[in-house]
């Protein structure tokens, strides 16, 4: 056998500390990465062996191998998979990243903080690396599969590295930690402990193709036989190796699916919906996502955790991957396990790449079909989703114009047509009469509240159908969309909105002669509370209340500005238009005394409380609460 000592390059040093000190986060990685790299290598003596079937290899019983020696606090890793020559091993591990090293600490040093040390991308051999996070010394010893010598590498992480050839190395791979001492406040575990290395790898690595074997803590004595010899303890299996997604629908049960969902998402009921994904070509990945069939309590909270998990060859990467689905679907928990990824070099944070993007508008559009195919097969439950989830999915109806027909397709919603069953935009437009050319809504904290108001008064008389929104986001998505199939989404509070104008009861002579009856009390009215209202006008929206307030067509809606301000958003108040029904009494009364009485200023108070009522008819408050209340009073006290 011979021996050979190496430096590290300045550039390799320098890359070997940064991976010890500053990359990982989390230290327990360190496991992940050798068992990744174990078994990529058991997949590459499969394939090799399919390739050339006189390869002197032994393929019968392919595993990875965890061994632990209290005594001697070491961890040893190994596979029998496809091993490495001593050039190999120079290669590949010596230098660390290969040739990207020098460019790799150039992008780091162009970076100029952390973030740009997480923003570089891996090559083989630097998770390799991330043992010296744990040890002291590491030492592997490798065989190529098909070859008779093997070659023992060894490194204490300080600049230096050895080479030998081995004569009777084992097929494959093994990678030794000398350990360091555990340092809990370092958040350095004790690695020499079973029940930590079963935590491991259930976390990381549960799903990887081949099993991961641990020899149990209570055999590591081995216990002999009649005969004296000692017998070989029986290893154990710390993966499942269930990998859902990765099995056809066929060899998997409803109940194993909504174990692995409970499992994600910390959920103790079934999922509402179960969906599949495959997609293969260039870019291959495998999901499996679930619609839950609540809402948790957090989900519009700042704090909620979004995001479905990632893999990446069955290697669990992160647990919210908040990259992979846009916000207002949040609520799906799954996971996506991809073939490659360009993640950075500790594989924690992804790269900005288009296979993630590519990825992302699958995954959404898959997620909407189902929607949709729940809602034309199965209503009950899509009735219980849209319960649900209603609310945050339409939040896509602002942030998501390229899917925003895909969830007004699925999108259901309140409407004078039914007590209580929801109509979609398409039924609404199929229902609409004869000459109606939009769609009128109204939006407001409640059905009951929005039922009650002034605006629906001559919409209820005419049967013209109103959708009744209840949800925050109401107040943003109707003036984002706009339209649907060339119909106009109209508030019924906002704009000048003239049903007599489609009336042929009430003849164009007849209106023109009110609205010349009732110019001079608007002026008037105008004048009085030009504080508070840019217009005063006759309305056909009220058939039974004196007055209503309503906003310009183009304004924002009291509703919205409160929102805006809740965000922290400076909006100045517009001011609003008050509409007069003509046909009410204390309107026609009201004109009269202005057209007779000189002295107008018990009139200027009518007016103020006029306002103040149509005000509170909607929900708000008057300017001015405590002057409203004595005006009142002092009316109701002439009256008595």
């Amino acid at each position: 056998m011979s021996t050979e000592t190496f430096e590290f390059q300045v550039e390799a040093r320098q890359l070997l500390q940064l991976m010890i000190h500053s990359v990982y986060s989390n230290k327990d990685v360190f496991l992940r990465e050798l068992v990744s790299n174990a078994s990529d290598a058991l997949d590459k003596l499969r394939l090799e062996k399919l390739w050339d079937d006189s390869l002197d290899a032994d393929v019968s019983d392919l595993h990875v191998e965890i061994d632990v020696d209290k005594d001697a606090r070491t961890l040893t890793v190994r596979d029998n998979g496809i091993g490495m020559s001593y050039d190999e091993v120079g290669r590949l591990i010596g230098t660390i990243a290969n040739s990207g090293t020098a460019k790799f600490l150039q992008e780091l040093k162009e970076a100029k903080d952390a973030a740009g040390e997480e923003g570089l991308i891996g090559q083989f051999g630097v998770g390799f690396y991330s043992g010296f996070m744990v040890a002291d010394e590491v030492t592997l010893l490798t065989r190529r599969a098909g070859e008779s010598q093997g070659t023992r590498w060894t490194s204490r992480g300080e600049g230096t590295y050895t080479l030998e050839t081995v004569d009777d190395a084992p097929q494959g791979t093994s990678v030794t930690l000398h350990l360091k001492p555990a340092d809990p406040e370092n958040q350095l575990h004790d690695y020499t402990s079973p029940w930590k290395i079963r935590e491991i790898i259930k976390r990381y690595s549960d799903f990887i193709t081949w099993p991961v074997r641990m020899v149990p803590e209570a055999s590591a004595a081995a216990a002999a036989d009649e005969s004296g010899e000692a017998e070989a303890p029986e290893p154990e299996t710390l993966n499942s190796m269930k990998a859902l997604w990765a099995r056809s629908r066929d060899e998997v049960s409803d109940d194993e699916y909504h174990e692995l969902y409970k499992h994600i998402a910390h959920d103790w009921r079934d999922p509402l919906e179960t969906i599949r994904l495959q997609a293969e070509g260039t870019f291959e990945y495998q999901s499996l996502l679930f619609l839950p069939a609540h809402a948790p309590q957090d989900l519009f909270t700042r704090d909620f955790k979004r995001g479905v998990q990632l893999y990446v060859k069955r290697v669990f990467i992160m647990d919210d991957c908040e990259a992979l689905l846009p916000p207002y679907l949040r609520f799906v928990k799954g996971v996506v396990d991809a073939a490659d990824l360009s993640l950075n070099v500790s594989r924690e944070i992804l790269q900005q790449d288009r296979h993630i993007e590519l990825m992302r508008r699958r995954l959404t559009k898959k997620v909407l079909s189902t929607v949709k195919e729940m809602k034309t097969k199965d209503q009950e439950r899509y009735d219980t989703f849209w319960r649900e989830f209603g609310t945050v999915l339409k939040e896509g109806l602002v942030t998501d114009p390229e899917n925003r027909d895909a969830i007004l397709a699925v999108a259901s919603f309140a409407t004078t047509h039914h007590d209580t069953e929801p109509a979609t935009l398409k039924q609404y437009v199929e229902r609409m009469k004869d000459g109606q050319e939009d769609i009128y809504y109204l939006t407001g904290e409640s059905r009951q509240s929005i039922e009650n108001s002034p605006h629906m008064e001559a919409f209820r008389d005419r049967g013209i159908e109103v959708l009744l929104l209840t949800d925050a986001v109401d107040e943003v998505w109707a003036d984002a969309v706009g339209e649907y199939e060339g119909k106009k989404l109209r508030s019924v509070a906002k704009g000048q909105i003239d049903l007599d104008a489609k009336d042929e009861e009430t003849p164009d002579a007849d209106r023109e002669k009110r609205t010349e009856e009732y110019a001079g009390l608007l002026a008037w009215m105008k004048e009085q509370l030009d504080e508070d209202i840019k217009e005063v006008r006759l309305s056909s929206r009220l058939t039974v209340s004196p007055a209503c307030v309503v906003s310009d067509a183009h304004d924002l809606t009291p509703a919205l500005e409160n929102m805006y301000r809740a965000m922290g958003q400076e909006v100045p108040s517009a001011k609003r238009i008050l509409e007069l029904n003509p046909d009410h009494q204390l309107v026609k009364g009201l004109n009269q005394a202005y057209k007779e009485r000189e002295d107008r200023t018990e009139l200027a108070d009518t007016a103020e409380l006029l306002h103040g009522l149509a005000v509170l008819a909607e929900g708000g408050q008057p300017k001015e609460p405590a002057r409203f209340v004595k005006l009142m009073a002092d009316r109701l006290e002439r009256a008595l």
